[in-house]
Order: structure tokens, then C-alpha cells, then sequence
């Protein structure tokens, strides 16, 4: 697999995903700020892929502190700047993408490993810690979506055909993916007989990501447009819908790409499983229901423009919410690395995801 996040010497590199599949590029970040603003253009996108890169981003503010502010050995002046600045920078990679929970937990996980590096033993030590954990995080993540893989493809029967929509896979993690993830390990042992990938308007994550992805690995999709999911069930062509999340709520309700509810309730009308794969970073036990979950919206153009031309007249308007909530109610399980989630989900929560 082609990674989409690499790391050397200072500079951390991205593969631009809005030029694939046609293009294969990186785009470098040497600072914070250049992060924060690949996160917000979705150069990266996915929640995992967001929160370790994030993570990095903040290590890249560590290591800008110690050129701004020295070493700071016994410097107070000098350690409660490199503190202030390296808070400030947390909180501006934070806001580049607010609904993703990967993104706060990972910035939030290396900036308190920093500041408690920084306090004890200074600037340098703490950009060093800061480093040593992003990268920490990354190495988790690929661990994680492998036994999200294992535990997911034990609900899949053999000769089952699988629709997914936006991108869970590699691309969107530290690699090997989530709903991809389970796909792929359901594929290798056999079980899928061919995958529907829908391709996911307005920024076609299904059609130039996932399809990519299952292309590069050899395995069966068939690309549909996100209106057609509803008839392929009725025909009874689908017998599981797989999907990520960008945030889950203490009482399972789901935050992922728009259409996610809408496949949720079909899903509920034929009768189909309906599985969310995620780790367990990706639940925010903070908060009681989807209600309070804070969905970004984007700009209109995504929806009046297709690759940079209109196709909308002029004086039309346009809502683009990136996400929506599907209530746990509608959710058959919720497939983490600690073990799948079955209903009453609310209840059953707490024995794989730690409330703290």
C-alpha cells in the first residue's frame, strides 16, 4: 500500500488525496500551521489519518519551539512562551476539522507527553517527546485496524457482497483502514464475493479513494452513485453495510460522512446489517448523543462546483454538511480493536471502550 502519511528528518509528507487517482503526489508540512491547513484542504482526510497527522503537527510546533525559545533549561520566561506556544498551536490544529475526535484525542495526547516533558526537563526533551509519541500513535493505528479487521470479519458469511461509502481504508488511516479493513480481511479469507463502493458527492472519497484502494489489492468493486444503494438492496444484491466514524457518542449514535444515515435506515427497511468499524479513540464519552456532536459544514462550492467548474446556474445556493448523526438505535454493531459492540449498544459500551 502506497502510505499517505510519511515521516523523515523534520518533515512530515502527505499524499495529496484530492488528486487521486490520478495523480500520486505529496505534499510536505515543515510547521504547524502548513498541517493544520492540509487537514482543513483535505489533502488527508479520515479520521485516524487526521489524528496522527495532527499528532505530527504538533510535534512540528515542539520542535519550532526549541528554535524560538532555545533550550529553556532553568528559563522560566522561556518555558512558559515554548508552554503558550505550543497550546496555541493544539488548539489551532484542533479547530482545522472539529467533528473528527481523532483529531482533538491525538493533538491533546502528544501536547500534554510535551508538556510534561517540558516542565521536568525542558524545550529540546519535550520536542523529543512530542515526536517519540505522534509516531507512537501511528504505529498503534495500523495495530489497531488489524484486530478492527479480524474482529469485523468474523459477522461477515461467505459469498456476502459488501457496500461501503466514503473511504475507511488505508488512505484514511495509518494504514490498512477500518470498514476497509474488515473488508480486506474478509477478502483474504475468502468471504466477499464483491464490494459496492458508493462514491460519496460531494468530494468523491468512494469513487477516486476506495475504489483506488480495492483496485490496488485486487479485490471485486462496483462503483455505484450514492442514490443507487437504495434499489441494489431491494433487489437483495447487499448482505452488509460497512462503514467508519468520524466521532461516537456515549449512547452510539454516529458521526460519519454524509449519507451514512441515509444507508443506516435502508439498511433497517431490508433487513441488512448495518456495522460501524472504528477504534476506540474515535468514541467521545463526553458527550451524551449525536445532538451534541458538531457537524462541519463546508464550503458551498464543493456542491455548485465539479473540478473546479460549475454545475450550478449563478445566483444558486448550496448546504454542504460533511457529516451526519445515525442513531445507535439503527446500528447492528460497532466493531473496535478491544471487540465488537452489539446492541443495546448504550449499555453494552462499557465493556470495550474505558470511560476517563
Amino acid at each position: 500500500m502506497i502510505p499517505a502519511i510519511k515521516w523523515d528528518q523534520g518533515v512530515l509528507s502527505l499524499l495529496d488525496q484530492r488528486l487521486l487517482p490520478h495523480e500520486t503526489k505529496y505534499v510536505t508540512c515543515t510547521d504547524h500551521r502548513q498541517m493544520a491547513k492540509a487537514i482543513k484542504d483535505m489533502v488527508v482526510r479520515g479520521a485516524p489519518a487526521i489524528g496522527i497527522s495532527g499528532g505530527y503537527g504538533l510535534a512540528l510546533a515542539a520542535i519550532e519551539s526549541t528554535m524560538e525559545f532555545g533550550c529553556g533549561n532553568g528559563n522560566r520566561d522561556a518555558l512558559a512562551a515554548a508552554e503558550q506556544f505550543l497550546r496555541e498551536a493544539a488548539s489551532s490544529l484542533i479547530a482545522a476539522r472539529p467533528t473528527a475526535v481523532n483529531l482533538a484525542w491525538a493533538v491533546e495526547r502528544v501536547l500534554n507527553t510535551a508538556l510534561s516533558s517540558l516542565g521536568k526537563d525542558g524545550i529540546r526533551c519535550a520536542a523529543e517527546a512530542a515526536l517519540s509519541e505522534a509516531r507512537s500513535i501511528e504505529l498503534e493505528d495500523i495495530e489497531v485496524n488489524h484486530k478492527i479487521g479480524i474482529n469485523g470479519a468474523a459477522l461477515i458469511k461467505p459469498g456476502s457482497s459488501i457496500m461501503t461509502h466514503c473511504n475507511a481504508g488505508a488512505l484514511a488511516t495509518g494504514g490498512w483502514g477500518t470498514a476497509l479493513g474488515v473488508i480486506r480481511q474478509a477478502w483474504s479469507e475468502n468471504k466477499v464475493a464483491m464490494v459496492y463502493a458508493n462514491e460519496t458527492r460531494p468530494f468523491l472519497q468512494g469513487a477516486r479513494l476506495t475504489a483506488w484502494e480495492l483496485v490496488q489489492d485486487g479485490i471485486d468493486v462496483t462503483l455505484l452513485v450514492d442514490s443507487a444503494a437504495g434499489y441494489l438492496m431491494s433487489l437483495g444484491k447487499i448482505d452488509a453495510v460497512i462503514v467508519g466514524a468520524d466521532r461516537i457518542a456515549a449512547n452510539g449514535d454516529v458521526a460519519n460522512k454524509i449519507g451514512t444515515y441515509t444507508l443506516a435506515c435502508l439498511c433497517r427497511q431490508h433487513d441488512i446489517p448495518f456495522y460501524v468499524a472504528a477504534p476506540v479513540s474515535t468514541f467521545d464519552l463526553s458527550l451524551a448523543c449525536g445532538r451534541e456532536i458538531h457537524v462541519e459544514e463546508r464550503s458551498e462550492s464543493e456542491v455548485l462546483e465539479f473540478m473546479g467548474k460549475a454545475v450550478a446556474p449563478a445566483g444558486a445556493k448550496a448546504l454542504n454538511p460533511s457529516f451526519d448523526i445515525t442513531p445507535g438505535t439503527l446500528v447492528s454493531a460497532i466493531i473496535t480493536e478491544n471487540g465488537t459492540v452489539f446492541p443495546p449498544i448504550e449499555e453494552n459500551l462499557a465493556g470495550v471502550v474505558k470511560r476517563g
